[in-house]
């Protein structure tokens, strides 16, 4: 199937993600057209750039019209406020599709607004990508390369022909597509994705807190605190959606987390702590081979 039924994309957030996608269509596709649509300053930066060919930053309206694909890459709050203004205006055939990181409340949403006897259609998808640092300025073409894109939808959702043109679209940007389920991703994500974001903060906050006059102990820290720490400098504004739509999931990880520690402590002054040691080396393993 041709990715030629996508000739006209419109990106509702040019930051990190929409700011990349628009330059990886750019690197590694031809012949289409990008519009974006956000805050004033942020789609002239993404313009300056070359990352899109149009910009908007008041009227959706003139945003949507005649986009083949809508890809909305904003937070997950605004991308529930405007989800209703997306079906209304969108047009016929048009193929909508989000890249939050949750995505239950989003495709709950979508059923509402996206009605099953509309031409338009909706395709959650998350990619697995993404850096501490947000914006326009971070964004980059390869950020979505060799990478797991996660993509929701039933079965017919998934032969689709606007759905499989966008795939193939993934495909060329270097992104790996992985069809599942909403709950399987958010507690996959949950487990896999913001736990380690939560636990970087609490290890970050619990550090600053014990600085002392000389800066110690963090006059001490080597390349390994900083490698352990990255996530850390996500901001809060980035994650505050996520934590609120993703609470149950990551509550039950922080308690069962909260006993590995425990468990961990215990163990001190004993060898069985090997075996963790073992388990979280395969782990480290297995992820340098994916």
């Amino acid at each position: 199937m041709s990715t030629h039924l996508i000739n006209r994309v419109t990106i509702l957030g040019t930051g990190l993600i929409g700011g990349s996608f628009a330059l990886a269509l750019r690197k590694y596709t031809t012949g289409i057209h990008i519009t974006g649509w956000d805050r004033s300053d942020v789609v002239a930066d993404a313009q300056s750039r070359g990352a899109i060919d149009a910009a908007f930053s008041t009227e959706l309206t003139p945003a949507l019209q005649n986009a083949d694909l809508v890809y909305i890459a904003l937070p997950i709050g605004a991308t529930l406020d405007l989800l209703p203004e997306v079906a209304r205006l969108a047009a016929p055939n048009t193929l909508v599709t989000d890249a939050c990181s949750t995505k239950l409340r989003i495709i709950e949403s979508a059923v509402d607004h996206f009605v099953d006897d509309a031409t338009q259609l909706f395709l959650g998808g998350h990619p697995m990508a993404g850096r501490e640092l947000s914006g326009i300025a971070h964004a980059d073409a390869d950020l979505f390369r060799n990478n797991t894109y996660a993509l929701i939808g039933a079965s017919a959702e998934q032969h689709d022909l606007r759905v499989t043109a966008f795939v193939k679209i993934l495909e060329k940007i270097g992104a790996r597509p992985l069809w599942l389920g909403a709950q399987q991703h958010d507690y996959a994500v949950g487990l896999a994705s913001h736990l380690p974001q939560l636990a970087a903060v609490a290890l970050a906050s619990f550090l600053y807190d014990h600085l002392d006059e000389n800066g110690l102990p963090i006059t001490l820290a080597g390349p390994g605190l900083r490698d352990s720490l990255r996530l850390a400098g996500s901001p809060y504004s980035t994650w505050r959606d996520i934590v609120l739509t993703n609470k149950e999931v990551l509550s039950a990880a922080l308690d069962l987390f909260a006993r590995r520690l425990d468990d961990l402590r215990e163990r001190l002054a004993s060898r069985d702590l090997e075996a963790d040691f073992d388990a979280a080396n395969e782990l480290y393993k297995l992820l340098r081979s994916l």
